[in-house]
């Protein structure tokens, strides 16, 4: 259990990044311009409407605020025991920088694969749709920590339930159209 909870603290910032898209859906209207600036492809969006600047600003955001909280708990003995990460001797808005933007990314790489395929953006690729934001940000941390392959293992079966899981409540709460 206590490897479970290990695996969640590392995370956090990716969970957080993901999910922030959808808490800025209808603010900061100004920032509601696609990523791709409504570029095509061989005739196919490149990422999509649905993938903001907003979106993308805000999951890097809250992936730093993130960072900082552990950075900040890291003081006390039990998050010390389960973090992976030495949080006292990392730069928070670089770490959490990776994260955000690792997730991010790693959801546009899926986009541009859906798009290629002709699937549009609201018709989900199970499991590929559950995990881009986990492997994107995996990727762009290891920059910084490379976790050993258990670990990895762990993450991806972690990340799976918990996103259906959040994605069944965000469903409940009318933040989502579909449960998963």
């Amino acid at each position: 259990m206590i490897l479970i909870l290990k695996v969640f603290f590392l995370m956090l910032p990716a969970y957080f990044s993901n999910m922030a898209p959808v808490f800025v859906k209808n603010k900061f209207s100004f920032l509601d311009v696609p990523v791709d600036f409504n570029k095509s492809f061989f005739g196919q969006p490149i990422f999509g409407r649905n993938k903001t600047i907003r979106g993308f600003l805000a999951g890097i955001i809250f992936s730093i605020i993130i960072v900082a909280l552990q950075k900040l708990l890291f003081q006390y003995n039990f998050i010390r025991e389960i973090s992976l990460i030495n949080y006292s001797q990392v730069n928070i808005f670089f770490l959490g920088f990776l994260f955000g933007f690792g997730a991010l990314f790693g959801d546009l790489i899926k986009s541009f694969f859906k798009r290629r395929f002709e699937i549009i953006p609201s018709d989900s690729v199970k499991i590929i749709d559950q995990l881009d934001y986990v492997v994107g940000s995996l990727f762009f941390i290891s920059i910084v920590y490379i976790p050993p392959v258990d670990i990895i293992i762990l993450v991806m079966v972690v990340s799976l339930i918990l996103t259906i899981v959040f994605n069944h409540l965000a469903y409940y709460f009318h933040f989502r159209k579909e449960k998963w």
